[in-house]
């Protein structure tokens, strides 16, 4: 692990910090084959300052940071309640729930265990929420999201679509008991 990482909740001051962050590491996610095109329009409609401000204020979203003490290294958001999409709520075993929307790491800090601190105070996040489970999507080409997200102990439990731009993803929907 990385020496000297913490993971805390985000400061609402932090909020341009984590969008400037999101901006950075969303397309990462993506498959080969979206356009930068398509990651600047769902950056610009999803990853904003506004965005993360407005996640910050609400009671039912937690935002998670991984800080050296120098620099954001990478963040999660959680949020709790049902399911927005019939398709997830349909394959979502446990009530109540947590979805893990946002987890994402600099590239840099990829295999060094930013990502399993971020996951771990995440998990422990929805614990102290009630939730029973923890729900994902992840691009259906993300190989190494998704080993990852298995490594951390979630199963496939479904699919859904996603919009990024003006393309439609397939995602994976991956589960597990908190």
């Amino acid at each position: 692990m990385t020496a000297a990482v913490a993971v805390r909740p985000a400061r609402a001051d932090e909020a341009d910090a984590v969008a400037a962050l999101a901006a950075v590491t969303f397309p990462l996610a993506c498959p080969p084959s979206s356009t930068p095109a398509d990651h600047a329009a769902f950056i610009a409609a999803n990853l904003t300052l506004a965005h993360f401000a407005a996640h910050l204020a609400d009671p039912a979203r937690d935002v998670l940071v991984a800080d050296d003490g120098d620099a954001l290294l990478g963040y999660t958001l959680l949020v709790a309640g049902e399911p927005y999409a019939p398709e997830v709520a349909a394959v979502v075993p446990l009530r109540p729930t947590v979805e893990l929307s946002k987890c994402y790491v600099l590239p840099g800090q990829h295999g060094r265990g930013v990502a399993d601190a971020l996951m771990a105070a995440s998990l422990d996040a929805a614990r102290a929420r009630g939730a029973a489970g923890v729900w994902l999507g992840v691009n259906g080409e993300n190989a190494r999201a998704q080993g990852f997200y298995r490594r951390s102990g979630f199963t496939q439990v479904g699919t859904r679509t996603f919009q990024v731009g003006a393309e439609r993803h397939h995602d994976l929907v991956l589960h597990r008991a908190v």
